[in-house]
């Protein structure tokens, strides 16, 4: 979630290509949309915190410097898994993201209901987005 900038329209894409950390448009048009799903991931979160979960992943060095940031709603992921799951290293019950193959598939279908005869991907969309930008 905090890679999100709403004021200044921008996502941080975090260890891209040649593990850089970039910075790309977050378009107007869609960040009324996010906001909403941004509320129902925070009450989703909040939910799992009552529960005794509601901690994520983070890697090694940060977890050991910020002991509960796994917890904390920056840290959380944009696109939540549906269910918890056990993290088979340390025996931990986390939420993950959206596997990204989930994501592909409502491309793939979303491009069979546009009824669009061509084979179109997530990297499809992000060239067509690259190009849109020049």
């Amino acid at each position: 979630v905090k890679d999100l900038d709403f004021g200044m329209n921008q996502i941080i894409v975090r260890d891209g290509k040649g593990a850089k950390d970039r910075a790309t448009v977050l378009p107007e048009n869609v960040k009324a949309g996010l906001e909403e799903h941004l509320e129902y991931v925070k009450r989703l979160h909040e939910k799992d915190l009552a529960d005794g979960y509601g901690r994520v992943y983070l890697p090694s060095a940060l977890s050991r410097k910020y002991r509960k940031a796994d917890r904390e709603w920056i840290w959380q992921y944009v696109f939540p898994a549906k269910t918890l799951s056990k993290d088979p290293r340390s025996g931990i019950i986390r939420r993950h993201h959206i596997h990204a193959s989930g994501l592909q598939r409502a491309v793939k279908e979303a491009v069979k209901l546009a009824r669009i005869n061509k084979n179109v991907s997530c990297h499809t969309l992000r060239h067509s987005f690259a190009t849109h930008l020049l």
